[in-house]
């Protein structure tokens, strides 16, 4: 008989596109040789959800009332743990944790640790990243308590990166160019690694893109969903 999984949430729809590409990874890391072998997956992607970026810079409205709607709809649903494909998002972490019972999976964090394993060590990192998720300090945060600094784009590219993300929204992926430029100017500043930010550069920027080491939060969260949904006596706590 095939051991039961636990059954993964997606907090989705910021943007809709990061949230399939989350759910053709989550299968893509899941050894299965036929339908049963996966792990079930109850998705809520809700793109009305208020702008994260606009409610972060001032006068937007806040997302979080609408995240946690779609939290604890996928709790009643039977989700074992949430999963949020939204870099920016995870402002409000700690307060849509408090309104749940169940784990919030943190891809801040797990990005910083992985990049904290890094061997050789890597002491700068570049960061890609919405102008919400830059003006929040989330992985500025997270990664200074291991000794790494981050460096961003300077302000006009900061607003090459927010003018690629919108159109990599709208379907438009032929931005990747001006992307990689960006990614270039930080690491001739110093940066040995570049991190993808928000969602929406992870569908379009490869790991071949860049000569240095490359984080994708998206690839990361999709990796350990897998993982938490199969350890074999999972707890239940914040992650």
């Amino acid at each position: 008989m095939t051991r039961q999984k636990r059954v993964i949430g997606i907090l989705g729809g910021m943007g809709p596109a990061a949230t399939l590409a989350l759910y053709e990874r989550i299968l893509a890391l899941t050894p299965a040789e036929r339908d049963q072998d996966h792990i079930r997956v109850i998705i809520d992607s809700n793109p009305k959800i208020p702008d994260r970026t606009a409610a972060i810079l001032g006068g937007g409205e806040s997302p979080l009332p609408l995240m946690i709607g779609a939290a604890r709809t996928l709790e009643r649903a039977g989700a074992h743990f949430i999963v949020i494909p939204c870099n920016t998002a995870h402002y409000w972490l700690s307060d849509l944790r408090k309104s749940i019972s169940i784990p919030v999976i943190d891809m801040i964090s797990e990005t910083a640790s992985l990049i904290a394993t890094h061997r050789p060590p890597l002491r700068k990192i570049g960061l890609l990243a919405t102008a919400g998720t830059l003006q929040t300090g989330l992985y500025q945060r997270a990664l200074a308590g291991k000794g790494i600094s981050v460096l961003v784009p300077l302000s006009e590219e900061e607003t090459q990166i927010m003018d690629a993300i919108h159109l990599i929204k709208a379907g438009d992926h032929a931005v990747k160019d001006t992307v990689v430029v960006v990614a270039h100017h930080l690491i001739d500043q110093g940066a040995e690694g570049i991190i993808l930010g928000c969602t929406e550069l992870s569908l379009v920027v490869e790991e071949t893109d860049l000569p240095c080491p490359f984080f994708d939060p998206l690839s990361i969260l999709a990796r350990r969903a897998v993982q938490r949904a199969r350890e074999k006596n999972p707890q239940d706590r914040d992650v």
